[in-house]
């Protein structure tokens, strides 16, 4: 008996060839790629690290204050520095919130950033004048760790992290005058608390510690000075890095 050749005729085995595309189309689909660490997370990140060094600072601070038992605890929220580190906390953690979702901050986060931030450089530089002139007053300041925390490393940071950051918007310079309002509106609230309960934050506004107003006014006007200058620091840089921003990021941003 011979072997019987197929014939066209004949069939062979049935091969389901709609399967066979299916699968190697699955078996083509590429594996989710892993989550990397972009340059972006990488300032969420340090932004909040910074947070968390503002709340223990915080903390720190106020649990030193209550080693004197002269000092009234309620005062201590009554400075510059601890409300404008509040401040600063909230602006950290909205910023790392924004780095982790998107490549470019919209304009409102870095307004708030940039009032934030030449906050609490003035709240560090009037500090270290305060500590030097001590010297020349007969008293000295001690410089513990949270006042290291709250006007040494953290505005120095926060000031790395505007500079160094692409991703902010560009400012226009009618933004100084967002800058002393609330300076103002904190100074005129101290002095009018301060002759009610005869205690003052900071030396140049009692008028026991200077030789008249005109002192307190110089000192004042130095601080204005100050204030003025960081901000239009952070403007200028603003604007050396600038790129063009998307549509929608222009219409999300508050007018400047």
């Amino acid at each position: 008996m011979g072997a019987q050749a197929s014939g066209p005729d004949r069939t062979g085995p049935t091969v389901r060839e709609s399967s066979r595309p299916r699968a190697e189309q699955q078996a083509r689909q590429p594996l989710p790629a892993r989550r990397r660490l972009t340059v972006r997370s990488g300032y969420g990140i340090g932004r909040l690290i910074l947070a968390a060094a503002g709340v223990v600072g915080l903390i720190g601070n106020y649990e030193y204050v209550l080693l004197f038992p002269t000092f009234a605890a309620y005062n201590v929220f009554t400075y510059f520095t601890v409300q404008s580190a509040i401040a600063a906390v909230v602006a950290f953690v909205l910023g790392a919130i924004v780095a982790f979702r998107r490549q470019s901050d919209p304009q409102w986060l870095d307004l708030f950033r940039a009032l934030v931030t030449t906050y609490i450089l003035v709240s560090g530089i009037v500090f270290l004048t305060i500590v030097i002139q001590s010297s020349s007053r007969d008293y000295s300041i001690e410089v513990p760790w949270p006042s290291q925390v709250l006007h040494f490393y953290i505005p120095t940071i926060a000031l790395l992290d505007w500079l160094t950051d692409t991703g902010k918007a560009r400012l226009s310079w009618r933004f100084l005058r967002w800058i002393l309002p609330y300076p103002i509106a904190w100074g005129i609230f101290t002095l009018v608390r301060g002759s009610i309960v005869g205690w003052y934050p900071y030396f140049f506004l009692d008028p026991a510690q200077v030789s008249g107003p005109l002192e307190t006014a110089v000192y004042c006007l130095i601080a204005v000075v100050l204030f003025l200058g960081i901000a239009a620091v952070l403007v200028a840089t603003s604007r050396l890095s600038w790129r063009p921003r998307s549509r929608s990021d222009r219409s999300s941003s508050v007018p400047n």
